[in-house]
């Protein structure tokens, strides 16, 4: 099977669309989703069903990994997953450990996506199982969970953070009501906008709130024009890299684990996986105090769960034909293309089909580290130039992420709005990252609840009573009630002076 796939008909075309994979998933609001679907049109040319599933798996792993990219050195997502690398990702670049910090996320990404990998190999049925139980109340209650990650994200500022996210939620509900269809608010009639009957997408906000508010604080500081936007002198020290992963190995199975998981979730997706992942990680740590401010854990966890979620959501698409995410959604589309239909049948009519799939995104991870260096390497370079063009650049890059997702100017206008909205919040002490994740899932948590109530004729009990509801509650409340445990327990047993 390997010899099969390692041939130049496979490699090339898998090799290059790994190269589209980097500069789409490192051009903020060039989604991972984006770039599969530009990819599915040109994998068809190949009449061998390995090299288009090649060119698909391989853009969808490197493009959630370059993500990080931008968002350690300019604060700028390139993709929704690596939001949750602007904190502390940017953090260590900031203090000259930039490199460092992009070395452990190509490692993080490769070692999170092949435990994802091999879990998928292992446990697709089983996960898949579960991932089907999951009513409208248990969605609802994950989505709740993930945004309790405000608190976490937030240390020390947990009730700003929490107004964040609220605002995030709140914004989430512009646009035509969920169930009835009816708009919202008075204002959109008013302003007779049709856009506003869809609501705000949640990528130009999100290029706006860490783009243009990045551009305006460099702007207001007074930074040098002229000089570099990262240290010249920055070097990409793998062997400290791998150092610092072994040292940190626990941090890296259990983000893959989670993001495995939710990624099996249908609907969850990478963003929310690393949000939970880096959540758990502060949990776990020693150190709680440090992230945010350039923690280790911090830049390891969410970029080992959102690739180990790209694998993880490939478990319902394969064993029941449910897509996991929007990347799955069009994967099977192009399944169904080369005659290939995703089902428990699959296993048994054509498993050497499915063994073909499972190598292929194994070998993806490897040759996700020569793709990713030869991408840190080129944007590197690239963020060298004088620091006017590099802002320049990244206003540029905004607007045309931002009309490219509908070619329209609406999503434009709102990235500039709220990249000012973002450098008035910043400037208050309001944490971003919260507001983003409120947007993300307030319409999942509103959905999900509305139509479970439906379904149960309006009865409450089953948000409750359900075992895996039950289970979610629990550790909900052992999230929230944990912190201040643990401070208060550190308070009773230091010393007196």
């Amino acid at each position: 099977m390997i010899e099969q796939l390692l041939t130049f008909e496979v490699l090339v075309p898998w090799l290059a669309s790994m190269a589209f994979g980097i500069f789409v998933g490192a051009t903020p609001g060039l989604t991972a989703t984006m770039a599969v679907a530009l990819i599915v049109p040109i994998s068809f040319q190949f009449s061998n069903p390995n090299v288009g599933l090649a060119m698909i798996i391989g853009v969808s792993f490197t493009a959630i990994f370059a993500g990080d990219i931008p968002a350690t050195w300019l604060r700028i997502p390139g993709t929704p997953a690596s939001a949750a690398a602007t904190l502390d990702g940017h953090a260590m670049a900031k203090q000259g450990r930039g490199g460092l910090a992009l070395m452990l996320d190509l490692i993080c990404s490769c070692l999170g996506g092949l435990i994802g990998v091999i879990l998928l190999i292992l446990v697709a049925q089983p996960l898949a199982t579960l991932a089907l139980k999951f009513s409208d109340f248990e969605y609802f209650w994950l989505g709740v969970l993930g945004l309790s990650m405000s608190a976490l994200v937030c240390q020390g500022n947990t009730m700003r953070g929490l107004m964040a996210a609220m605002m995030g939620v709140l914004i989430s509900t512009v646009g035509m009501d969920v169930v009835t269809g009816v708009p919202r608010y008075p204002l959109m009639e008013t302003l007779g906008s049709v856009d506003l009957m869809g609501g705000f997408n949640f990528i130009p906000v999100m290029i706006g709130l860490f783009g243009i508010a990045e551009v305006l604080r460099n702007v207001t500081a007074g930074a040098s024009w002229s000089g570099a936007s990262i240290d010249a002198s920055e070097k990409l020290s793998t062997k400290e890299a791998l150092r610092t992963v072994v040292r940190y190995k626990w941090t890296v199975l259990s983000s893959s684990l989670t993001g495995t998981f939710i990624g099996a979730l249908p609907g969850a997706g990478a963003d929310v996986a690393a949000w939970a992942a880096y959540g758990q990680a502060q949990k776990m740590s020693r150190h709680p105090e440090e992230f945010g401010k350039g923690a280790i854990e911090g830049v390891i966890a969410p970029t080992s769960a959102n690739n180990a979620a790209v694998a993880g959501a490939w478990i319902p698409a394969l064993v029941f034909g449910v897509p996991g995410d929007a990347v799955t959604a069009i994967v099977l589309g192009a399944m169904l293309m080369y005659n290939i239909t995703p089902g428990p049948q699959l296993f048994e009519k054509d498993n050497d089909q499915v063994n073909a799939i499972f190598m292929i995104a194994l070998v993806t991870q490897f040759l996700l580290l020569p793709a990713g260096y030869l991408g840190i390497k080129t944007f590197g370079w690239l963020l060298r130039l004088p620091r006017r063009v590099i802002l320049t650049s990244v206003v540029v890059f905004s607007v045309v992420g931002a009309f490219a997702l509908n070619n329209s100017m609406f999503d434009v206008y709102v990235m500039l709005a709220f990249g000012v909205i973002g450098f008035f919040l910043e400037t208050r002490g309001v944490p971003l990252a919260p507001l983003v994740l409120g947007l993300i899932l307030g319409d999942l948590v509103e959905r999900k609840l509305r139509t479970g109530l439906i379904s149960s004729g309006g009865d409450l009990t089953p948000l409750f009573t359900r075992p895996l509801c039950a289970f979610l509650v629990l550790i909900l409340v052992s999230a929230l009630v944990a912190t201040p445990l643990m401070q208060l327990i550190r308070k009773i047993g230091r010393p007196t002076q």
